[in-house]
């Protein structure tokens, strides 16, 4: 039974709420029981206050809108219950007593007066600036969820985190709209809890003024010292816990760019800058000059500022030496690791060690002085972290492990920049600050924050650095952010797609078949090496890499290559085969909700390429009039352009027997122009023209 109690406690809690708005609490156990709910009710606003100081975010006290229609329905319930005490018996409880003693101190009118002041400070000051502060944050947190939404969508895409990371972080989206929506409504009990206090009061003012010298005969003296104090002693019991809670709400609104607790917040902000302390302190210092004002006091102070500030500045010295020393070691230590550091004769008389110049990394990254931090993980640096959540999520895309990515520390550079190589060429650099945050315009933004403007270096779209404290106010604008660190991830992913082609290498092939010869051992002994050797088989996976379609479904791949075994000679042939078997991949790919938006091709153009197709021992290709391709690539630049802003991907849709020879003519004047045949589309996906290339000016 009391186990059950127990597991009930809130149900049993409510019960009691509404049984004190109905029962003399006053009149049981001598006023005691009442006494008992009131520093009960004192007691719920102290742990809700300090609950609301330790908590890192808001979240983390989502219950905190309920537990305020509670509490104030728990003190008007009490309120109820004094004021029928305070009426008809003179008396509810000794809590109340001493509140009112205590406050007045022996005299009415001062006691009252201050009773007042307290109730309008919480009414007119905190509740009014919470309540405020909670619409506008409501507000502002509806607003800034579509871009929050785009912002996990952007980690997602670059394998930051993972699916159910996504998940987490949209349902914390969603629970935090709840939560600033509810607690835009919750404040309204503490308004009307505020207000009630001032009305009650007034009721047990003018009540038990005319009940004392009308129907008890008392004098107006009698009167003040009985029901003045009661009526202060009344109000400062409800008024004591509404305040602490009023303060817990504006804690909770106010605290919304917080990542640690408040406690933490202060004694980090306040011991950041020691230069605060110094002036702070010389001023009150100089305060003794003026007649009149208690210099020991400002001598105490001042002077404890200063020396405050000087062991904030003592510290941070300390600090900055250690890192300084830590930084030095471990370029020691990496300079004492390169061949031509120490010893660089000594080093190199060893003939294999002049070998391991020769060798190429398939990938590189080289960093700038100031962005060493982010990759190395002693320093939390998660750069590493990042490229390998990417290699998870590149190879269930595209069914390729890229190999891993060499890190280094490059003096030459511009310390904010990074460049990235491919098999020892650079192929991109970008520059990033470590210290702010990549905003991007998708077009909603209609107030613009103050930034440093730039070009985002995956995509070359407009963007601008905004510095951390600005992070919130360009959230709320509409503004997309992105981290330094994804900035990077997000180029070396869009490298790695550009590039995939050229780093699939022929032991990586040989590891695929390896794989696959362990779970369909029959499709690998018969097309290799008897029919298809693995750098042939390397070609067709690089040709179709080169064209973003994934190799994941490698069976199907080398069964395609089977069935075909007497196309094998013409390489391109073979590739549009095993294309078409994969097109259930590729519609999935390309499509959106498994529909297409393309640009189709003349016939006209289609039967002039097909005429114009020679062939030669090493396969075919396409002989033109130059005059015709420039016509050929104009007409379809100008197709091209008309619909690049309507859709994200520019699909060519051609008949099967020409696409490769478009689509090899298009790649040399205009990339990044996705070409499909009808027969690589899946008979379930929807087709809408929205273009066409001709042959007319």
């Amino acid at each position: 039974m009391v186990k059950r109690i127990i597991n009930n406690v809130f149900a049993v809690f409510v019960i009691v709420i509404v049984l004190a708005i109905v029962i003399p609490l006053n009149r049981i156990w001598g006023g005691a029981l009442i006494d008992f709910l009131l520093l009960i009710n004192v007691s719920i606003a102290i742990i809700i206050l300090l609950i609301t100081m330790y908590v890192k975010e808001a979240l983390e006290f989502s219950i905190f809108p309920s537990i305020l229609l509670i509490t104030t329905v728990f003190r008007l319930a009490l309120s109820i219950s004094t004021t029928r005490g305070i009426l008809a018996d003179a008396f509810a409880g000794h809590v109340i007593e001493t509140y009112g003693t205590f406050v007045m101190g022996g005299n009415a009118v001062v006691g009252f007066i201050i009773f007042i002041i307290i109730v309008i400070t919480n009414f007119l000051v905190i509740t009014k600036g919470a309540e405020r502060v909670s619409e506008v944050a409501a507000r502002f947190t509806l607003d800034a969820m579509p871009g929050k939404q785009m912002a996990i969508d952007a980690d997602l895409n670059t394998g930051a985190i993972t699916d159910e990371e996504a998940k987490i972080r949209r349902m914390k989206i969603q629970r935090e709209a709840d939560f600033f929506g509810a607690m835009d409504g919750a404040t309204k009990f503490v308004k009307g809890d505020a207000i009630m206090s001032i009305i009650t009061a007034l009721v047990n003012l003018i009540a038990g003024g005319i009940l004392g010298m009308v129907m008890l005969g008392m004098s107006f003296d009698e009167v003040l010292d009985t029901y003045f104090l009661l009526t202060v002693g009344d109000g400062l019991s409800s008024q004591i816990p509404a305040l602490l809670i009023s303060v817990a709400t504006g804690m909770v609104v106010t605290r919304a760019a917080s990542d640690d607790s408040f406690n933490e917040d202060v004694k980090r902000q306040f011991t950041r800058n020691p230069t605060v302390m110094y002036i702070t302190g010389a001023t009150l210092l100089a305060l003794m000059l003026i007649p009149g004002f208690p210099k020991p006091i400002l001598f105490i102070i001042g002077a404890s500022l200063i020396f405050f500030g000087w062991q904030i500045s003592r510290v941070m010295r300390v600090r900055q030496a250690e890192e300084q020393l830590a930084l030095q070691r471990a370029e020691a230590a990496e300079m004492s690791a390169l061949p031509g550091s120490v010893g660089d004769e000594d080093y190199y008389r060893n003939i294999d060690n002049v070998f391991k110049l020769l060798s190429v990394e398939q990938i590189e990254m080289e960093f700038g002085y100031s962005l060493l931090h982010l990759v190395d993980e002693k320093s939390g640096g998660n750069t590493i972290e990042r490229v390998v959540l990417f290699r998870k999520q590149f190879a269930t895309e595209m069914g390729m492990v890229f190999p891993s990515v060499r890190m280094r520390n490059n003096p030459e550079i511009n310390p904010n920049q990074y460049l990235i190589k491919i098999k020892g060429e650079e192929v991109a650099r970008g520059e990033i600050l470590t210290d702010h945050y990549l905003a991007i315009d998708n077009g909603d933004v209609t107030t613009p924050v103050e930034g440093i403007d730039t070009i985002e270096p995956a995509f070359g779209i407009p963007a601008r650095w905004i510095s951390e404290d600005k992070k919130v106010m360009a959230d709320v604008a509409g503004y997309t952010l992105i981290d330094p660190v994804s900035v990077m991830i997000t180029h070396l992913s869009e490298v790695i797609r550009a590039y995939c082609h050229e780093i699939l290498s022929r032991q990586d092939v040989k590891t695929m078949v390896d794989n696959m010869r362990n779970s369909n051992p029959a499709v690998v002994e018969d097309l290799i090496p008897n029919i298809v050797s693995v750098g042939y088989l390397q070609k067709v996976l690089c040709t179709l890499l080169k064209e973003g379609v994934p190799i994941r479904d490698m069976e199907t791949i080398l069964e395609a290559l089977a069935e075909n075994a007497s196309s094998l000679k013409d390489i391109d042939i073979a590739v549009e085969y095993v294309r078409q078997a994969l097109k259930r991949t590729i519609t999935r790919r390309f499509s959106d909700a498994n529909s297409l938006r393309v640009i189709t091709l003349d016939p006209r153009i289609e039967d002039m390429i097909i005429a114009h197709v020679k062939k030669s021992d090493r396969g075919s290709y396409l002989s033109l009039d130059p005059d015709v391709v420039q016509q050929i690539i104009a007409n379809a630049t100008d197709a091209i352009d008309k619909v690049r802003d309507v859709i994200p991907q520019v699909i060519v849709l051609t008949s099967p027997i020409v696409r490769v020879y478009f689509k090899k003519l298009v790649d040399q004047f205009v990339p990044n122009v996705v070409v499909l045949s009808y027969n690589e589309i899946d008979n379930t996906a929807q087709i809408q023209s929205i273009g066409n290339i001709t042959l007319q000016q």
